[in-house]
């Protein structure tokens, strides 16, 4: 019985993970792009399926708990070991392993990629600002007025 409760739970999280890798891909392509309503889009539905992965994640940890053993894979192994759909729940395991990992990693560029566009932007502000001007002098001896931060308003 606990087996295939384990079992649809596996099951039940590969379908939502596969799809929260393709937003990720989706989210690299907005991200270059700036698409910045594509991106709400995204993550609205990012979160949403977070949330769903989580708790799923939760069920799984109580199942394994309450059978006395550890929330991980040693539990799931145990679990599959006494089990006639054993090799099956190992290799849903398995996917959703990789799919997670897959997930991170992408996760982890973009959120690189978003580092990088705002130290560009970070720059951009601050030439606009004058902060990033050299130091000159005018005639009379004076810091010439682009060293000097101005409003954008004044650009």
């Amino acid at each position: 019985m606990h087996d295939t409760t384990l079992l649809q739970l596996i099951e039940d999280d590969i379908a939502p993970m596969q799809e929260l890798l393709d937003l990720l891909h989706k989210e690299a392509v907005a991200l270059h792009g700036r698409e910045m309503a594509l991106l709400e889009q995204i993550l609205a539905r990012k979160q949403s399926l977070i949330i769903l992965l989580e708790q799923h994640g939760q069920r799984r940890s109580q199942l394994l708990t309450g059978l006395g053993l550890s929330a991980d894979r040693a539990g799931v192994q145990a679990v599959a070991a006494q089990s006639q759909h054993g090799e099956t729940m190992l290799q849903r395991l398995d996917m959703l392993s990789q799919l997670m990992d897959t997930c991170q990693q992408i996760n982890e560029t973009n959120g690189r990629i978003i580092q990088v566009q705002q130290h560009v932007t970070n720059n951009q502000i601050r030439i606009l600002m004058g902060g990033d001007s050299p130091s000159l002098y005018d005639s009379r001896g004076g810091t010439s007025l682009l060293a000097k931060p101005r409003a954008l308003s004044q650009v």
